[in-house]
């Protein structure tokens, strides 16, 4: 897919992966939709990105709120008839010590990260099927393989997006609409300035960025980076559990201290 002439809808605009997704598309010439919970934040963005190409729309919306999500896509899908692509990164990670352990975190994390995908992927389905073409683009994470100590409930939220995201691929290739999961390692954000060790292989959002909107482009559907953590994630994915215990045992122990 070239960008150019394209409407793209993007959740989560206002930080992280999904603000600097959108200073990326703002260089094309397409309009782009953004969605966040803070709209003077999207607004500022919008303002900055004024002299590049691309035309922005900015609209207020918790994707973690079914009524809002519904609301609000039923403005912009009013507004434009027709949508190309729709990158869904809106997400939240909290850290959860069982010592410590919150079922309201547990409710945000599954509401926004699964949920509030859902929500949006089901207001863009029927246009998509009925146009016959389009990209979905969720964005899940290298955490989804393995449950690891303090983000049992980021794991599994990534594994539900993920999951849910490969379901659809399959039974929305008949309708020529091609879905994308784009799994991150660690990304410099607002999220994983929370985490207590060492994030190998850290990449800047920027970064980040250039690389999810070239593989977008390229339409792959799996989209993992960087490299050597896919892999590394690959290996602890067939890792026999008694092992995983031992190696995620030791490293809870050493950031715990």
């Amino acid at each position: 897919m070239d960008f150019s002439g394209k409407t793209i809808l993007l959740t989560g605009a206002s930080s992280g992966i999904g603000k600097a997704i959108l200073v990326e598309l703002s260089k094309y010439d397409c309009t782009v939709i953004t969605l966040a919970r803070r709209l003077d934040v999207l607004l500022a963005l919008k303002n900055e990105s004024r002299n590049n190409p691309a035309r922005i729309y900015a609209f207020q919306c918790d994707v973690s709120d079914k009524i809002n999500v519904t609301t609000v896509f039923g403005e912009i899908l009013k507004q434009f008839p027709r949508i190309d692509a729709a990158i869904l990164d809106a997400g939240v990670a909290f850290r959860n010590p069982i010592e410590e352990f919150d079922i309201t975190i547990a409710e945000k994390t599954i509401n926004t990260n699964v949920l509030g995908l859902i929500y949006c992927v089901s207001q863009l389905l029927p246009m998509f099927m009925s146009q016959k073409s389009g990209l979905l683009i969720g964005v899940s994470s290298l955490a989804d393989e393995r449950g690891f100590p303090k983000s049992g409930l980021y794991n599994a939220s990534k594994a539900a997006a993920t999951k849910f995201l490969e379901g659809i691929r399959i039974e929305l290739m008949s309708y020529g609409v091609k879905v994308l999961t784009v799994k991150p390692g660690f990304v410099e954000t607002p999220m994983t300035a929370q985490n207590e060790s060492k994030m190998p292989l850290l990449w800047s959002p920027e970064k980040a960025a250039k690389y999810i909107c070239a593989k977008i482009q390229k339409e792959k559907r799996i989209i993992a980076f960087p490299f050597l953590m896919h892999m590394s994630i690959l290996l602890l994915r067939i890792m026999p559990p008694k092992l995983f215990d031992i190696l995620a045992g030791g490293h809870y122990k050493e950031i715990s201290k």
